[in-house]
């Protein structure tokens, strides 16, 4: 709950109306999202077995006019297009083409002007100050086939790769230490990521 309220809080949903929230389990984020955001409409994207979960709870949040479930595996087909693409917990399950590919899907799925939201356990840059993100990722090494938690670096570097500019990272809640928004722009900008310490005033450079 608290990586969702985060989310809500401080990325700025002014500029956008419809989200798809990926891998979207029980509905956590879509139904924290439109309940702050009231002009909102999002979309969970998770695969069929759970729909009934996603849609009890959904409707216990009385949001089943703003929020739907849309069946899918990321695997197979296409994500479903938003103006905004949220991803958490998702990429460090994979390897690395696999994470490239989810990156290139959702830079596919949104708009110019659109954003893609990623968050994770992500490791300190220098890999020396948050070691739950480090065993998380030998975790990820033990539990998975090739899956592994990264940087905030390596995040912004892959999404530069597959064209996404104008990237943000900060903190975001409890062990989740960033959070990445990329816009899709029309044409390649020249501009610096920023990456923000845990004291940072909340002013974005988005």
């Amino acid at each position: 709950m608290g990586n969702a309220r985060a989310i809500a809080a401080k990325f700025d949903w002014s500029k956008y109306k419809t989200f798809v929230d990926v891998g979207a389990a029980q509905g956590c984020v879509p139904v924290q999202l439109a309940t702050v955001h009231k002009h909102l409409t999002g979309f969970g994207f998770d695969l069929p077995a759970v729909k009934p979960v996603f849609e009890e709870y959904v409707a216990a949040n009385r949001l089943t006019d703003r929020v739907k479930f849309i069946a899918g595996d990321f695997f197979k087909q296409d994500l479903p297009h938003a103006d905004v693409i949220v991803m958490g917990h998702i990429m460090h399950d994979w390897d690395l083409p696999a994470k490239k590919m989810l990156l290139k899907k959702a830079y596919n799925a949104v708009p110019i002007g659109g954003a893609v939201i990623v968050y994770d356990a992500m490791i300190d840059n220098d890999r020396r100050e948050n070691a739950f993100g480090l065993m998380m990722s030998l975790n990820m090494l033990i539990e998975t086939t090739g899956g592994f938690d990264y940087t905030c670096a390596d995040g912004t570097g892959w999404m530069q790769e597959t064209g996404f500019r104008q990237i943000h990272t900060e903190p975001l809640a409890g062990r989740t230490r960033c959070w990445s928004a990329s816009s899709r722009i029309s044409r390649i900008q020249s501009a610096p990521c920023r990456i923000n310490s845990a004291a940072t005033s909340g002013r974005k450079t988005m």
